[in-house]
């Protein structure tokens, strides 16, 4: 039987940087498409700090090929 922190995933944070590069969206529109609920809302690490869950934004962008390959019938 696995322990509880055995079984839980990695976590890695990600800065906005990083996000702006993998996502390839402008910072604007990540705030934006966050508001809508379209894109996952950063983690507040501090009082002035936040960051993103890379298996989030990974989730994310796998979303968006997916739906960018689904054939139109």
């Amino acid at each position: 039987m696995e322990t509880e922190s055995a079984s839980r995933q990695e976590i890695r944070f990600m800065r906005l940087p990083e996000v702006l590069a993998l996502s390839g969206k402008s910072r604007s529109s990540i705030y934006a498409a966050i508001k809508k609920g379209e894109f996952p809302a950063p983690v507040k690490l501090s009082t002035r700090s936040s960051a993103w869950i890379r298996s989030e934004i990974a989730a994310w962008a796998e979303s968006r090929v997916k739906a960018s390959r689904v054939e139109k019938r």
